[in-house]
């Protein structure tokens, strides 16, 4: 997870509208499919073989374990974390631990990260800022707090409702964000989220007081990433 200490632009030129291709799942795909997935696009992707790709999709019970974690933040019990069936991975983004589930989408991008940021900074800062226009579009207020990489909503007080942890290899992005629509939250409540100990946790529905629709979400989610990227999807 990369600190954004400051609020830049994007890069790209808007009138410059690059052609991504965007696949959105309607089924939970397992961590370890969209890892695959990810490290074949990425490849494909160096090798121009493939357009900036994003995938938008969802998980089963899943925690993941990013660099910066330490046993502290998840129990350092395997066993005990994982007792609900969910399961446990360790992975090379940034970060610390996280969950994801049905119900909260994921969004990975596999581009080339100089058409579109200056560098990993200004990219996390693209990322928020997707999510922030995206919360609006429900009339919720989406902000970032200094040092905390993310998108918070205040209750009045803090809550994270999106989490982000990205990688840049050889030029090209992997990992995303995960904005957590409508699900259950215990979970989160068996970790330190992102290493914090005081860390809590909203979503949509829980902001809005009201159910909201994943598949609406991922729609508008597609459309807002388009936006913001200056990229036009690929009806190829």
């Amino acid at each position: 997870m990369i600190d954004a200490n400051t609020v830049t632009s994007p890069r790209s030129n808007p009138l410059h509208i690059h052609v991504g291709a965007v696949r959105l799942f309607q089924e939970p795909v397992p961590y370890l499919l969209a890892w695959e997935m990810q490290c074949r696009l990425h490849e494909e992707r160096l090798l121009d073989l493939q357009p900036d790709t994003v995938l938008i999709l969802e998980h089963p019970p899943v925690y993941t374990l990013g660099r910066r974690t330490r046993p502290s933040h998840w129990g350092g019990s395997e066993s005990a974390l994982c007792a609900d069936g969910a399961e446990m991975h360790q992975v090379n983004r940034g970060g610390s631990v996280t969950f994801h589930g049905p119900g909260q989408i994921v969004l990975y991008p596999i581009l080339k990260l100089d058409r579109y940021a200056s560098g990993p900074r200004q990219l996390v800062w693209l990322l928020e800022e997707v999510i922030i226009r995206l919360l609006n579009c429900w009339n919720i207020s989406g902000t970032r707090i200094i040092g905390k990489p993310g998108v918070w909503v205040m209750t009045p007080e803090p809550q994270k409702i999106a989490f982000l942890g990205i990688r840049i290899e050889h030029g090209i992005t992997l990992h995303g964000v995960a904005l957590n629509v409508d699900l259950d939250l215990s979970p989160f409540r068996r970790i330190h989220p992102c290493g914090f100990p005081d860390c809590r946790v909203a979503s949509m529905a829980a902001v809005s007081q009201t159910s909201v629709s994943v598949d609406a979400v991922k729609q508008e989610l597609a459309q807002t990433f388009a936006t913001v990227f200056a990229l036009t999807w690929s009806t190829s």
